[in-house]
């Protein structure tokens, strides 16, 4: 018999707050997280805007020589998490630290500190290379740390598939905690690649927006004068645990996770599949997971990144999936407001996901102004929406054809 799996801690460091509390807050509010680069000279490139994190000091969660042997994105990993424990009040001391694992993703890992130690290599030469510049670059030590941090001795993965790092990452969680290899996993995603080598890259392929004048009407998913999508910073870490385990502590249950779906687009290297058809089969195989009826799905977190092929095929997936309920549905992009955290994405729509259980509140997506005929589900446009949220699914869709789906629901 599988263990049912639910969510009894959250928190995140976005673009619009840090914690649970301002995260939710702002996005229901519709505020936008976007802004002016400023954690470089971005004068000369094409894009000038994200979503930066704000006045986040790691020595506020980690000492303060170990936080400068971490790149940023480990930083918002242990930050996060240990807001996550604090949030599901969960005793380190009380729990079997050999049950409880760690499972976190990240698109690109250390990136900062890459592009840094490969100056100083051209620059200074090799005897100026940190010895710490391997662990601190490494997709995987967010969750080494992570686990090192809270003394978590059971599972402990990485996952990298794009911007799907942080759905594949919980739903990879969720299914140790499922099949019994674990009671408690720490789960989600961080990113921080808001740098010169990372915007360069992304400005050669033109994927990001170039409305440099006007950043926080820049992300507009599903809106017909979209440009490209907005990078944004940060980290969402989830508390799963057994039913069981959770009752018998008396935690506060979020919401319930039943349902995971992956696949691959088997397509191209950065274009999604003609018509969805990946996003399409990810979100039936998680509806299939979890026994959801389609007519039981109330809101869908899109992955709307404001780009013009995803947020058209992602639209007919949808309608593909859904059929005639997809009109019934809402659908909300809160990418509008945080930016594309990549392989932290996913995490945060979760966690967006289960606040909208738990709160009977949509997220809006902010700028949708101008109609697209090929984009005509009901899109939440620029205010949150009251609504009895049941069930809830978050897509997620990656560069080299990745998909992933989680469907979270009301505890009962």
């Amino acid at each position: 018999m599988k263990n049912r799996v639910v969510i009894t801690g959250m928190a995140t460091i976005s673009p619009v707050g840090i914690g649970l509390k301002d995260f939710w807050s702002n996005l229901v509010a519709g505020k936008s997280g976007i802004g002016p680069v400023t954690r470089f000279d971005a004068q000369d490139f094409p894009t000038r805007i994200a979503g930066e994190v704000k006045d986040f000091d790691p020595k506020e969660y980690i000492d303060k020589k170990e936080a400068r042997r971490m790149d940023r994105f480990t930083q918002f990993a242990i930050a996060a998490s240990r807001m996550a424990v604090e949030d599901a009040k969960l005793d380190l001391e009380k729990i079997d630290l050999d049950r409880a694992g760690t499972i976190l993703g990240s698109g690109i890992g250390g990136m900062d500190t890459l592009e840094k130690q490969a100056n100083t290599l051209y620059d200074k030469g090799p005897g100026r290379v940190s010895p710490f510049f391997v662990p601190m670059m490494i997709c995987n030590m967010a969750a080494g740390q992570v686990s090192i941090n809270l003394g978590f001795k059971g599972p402990n993965t990485t996952v990298v598939t794009a911007c799907a790092s942080g759905t594949n990452a919980i739903g990879d969680a969720f299914k140790v905690i499922q099949r019994g290899d674990a009671d408690v996993m720490v789960t989600g995603g961080t990113e921080a690649s808001i740098s010169p080598l990372a915007f360069s890259g992304f400005c050669s392929m033109k994927a990001m927006s170039t409305r440099n004048d006007d950043p926080q009407k820049a992300s507009r998913p599903f809106d017909s004068d979209r440009d490209g999508f907005v990078m944004g910073e940060g980290a969402g870490i989830l508390i799963l645990e057994t039913l069981e385990h959770a009752l018998n502590r008396g935690a506060k249950i979020y919401a319930e996770i039943v349902g995971y779906g992956y696949t691959a687009d088997a397509h191209h290297i950065t274009a999604p599949a003609p018509g969805g058809i990946g996003a399409a089969a990810s979100m039936q195989k998680a509806l299939q997971d979890g026994g959801i009826n389609l007519e039981e799905v109330d809101y869908i977190n899109a992955h709307g990144t404001s780009t013009d092929l995803n947020d058209k095929y992602e639209t007919m997936a949808i309608k593909q999936v859904f059929g005639e309920h997809a009109y019934k549905l809402d659908v909300s992009s809160t990418k509008s407001m945080t930016g594309h955290l990549l392989g932290a994405a996913g995490a945060i729509e979760l966690v967006a996901c289960a606040m909208a259980i738990e709160n009977g509140l949509i997220p809006p997506t902010i700028n949708y102004e101008n109609k697209d005929e090929d984009c005509n589900l009901n899109y939440v446009p620029n205010k949150a929406k009251e609504k009895s949220v049941n069930v809830a699914i978050s897509n997620s869709l990656g560069f080299g054809g990745h998909n992933a789906t989680l469907a979270v629901k009301k505890y009962e």
